[in-house]
């Protein structure tokens, strides 16, 4: 497999999760405003969709979106428990969490990081961001991973989501909670790996 990523973009949750896993992939560095791969290829011919994540699979074919690619990495590698079993009550409820995050934190934050929008406008989308954080620290407050005791893909996504706060100025002190998590996912020795990789530790 190969793994289509810019670093500290989105596609660090399924990064964690090929490391997590230990799934052998190879790691294809792509620059999003050139849409070229490291080897100077036009991302377009890998992804018309012109955006990472995206994961080859080993016949060739091309996987995208960062939610379905964690779920078929951790269903690649059943026994590393990184997702609840296919039919369960607990899988449904990762793949909500997997919608949550990708619809109320990751497409919340893209305006952020757009200079063309004013800053009236990146304080309504930092309200909703902060509504959710809110929520979230009461959730973990209860427990180390957002489905409980154990790590999962989830947990991967909602990591990305708070390095990406540190990036545009979130102080997550205010959510002693998450930001207990984030401490606790830096401490995982995959997700080291993966900074480390992508430049960013």
């Amino acid at each position: 497999m190969k793994l289509y990523y810019t670093p500290g973009a989105c596609s660090l949750s399924p990064h964690i999760i090929v490391r997590e896993s230990g799934a052998a992939c190879d790691l294809i560095k792509v620059d999003l405003k050139a849409h070229k791969t490291e080897a100077g290829d036009d991302f377009y011919a890998v992804n018309p969709k012109g955006y990472i994540p995206t994961l080859q699979l080993d016949d060739g074919s091309m996987l995208t979106e960062g939610a379905a690619i964690v779920q078929y990495l951790a269903d690649k590698t059943p026994g590393s428990s990184l997702i609840p079993a296919a039919g369960t009550r607990e899988r449904y409820q990762a793949i909500e969490w997997l919608n949550f995050i990708a619809t109320e934190l990751h497409k919340q934050f893209s305006p952020l990081f757009n200079p063309t929008f004013s800053d009236e406008v990146k304080a309504v989308f930092r309200g909703k961001i902060s509504g959710r954080f809110t929520w979230l620290n009461e959730i973990l407050a209860k427990q180390p991973y957002v489905m409980g005791e154990q790590f999962s893909v989830v947990d991967a996504y909602l990591f990305n989501m708070t390095q990406w706060a540190g990036r545009v100025n979130f102080d997550l002190s205010q959510w002693p909670h998450l930001a207990a998590f984030r401490a606790r996912m830096l401490a995982r020795p995959k997700v080291q790996e993966a900074m480390k990789a992508e430049g960013l530790i």
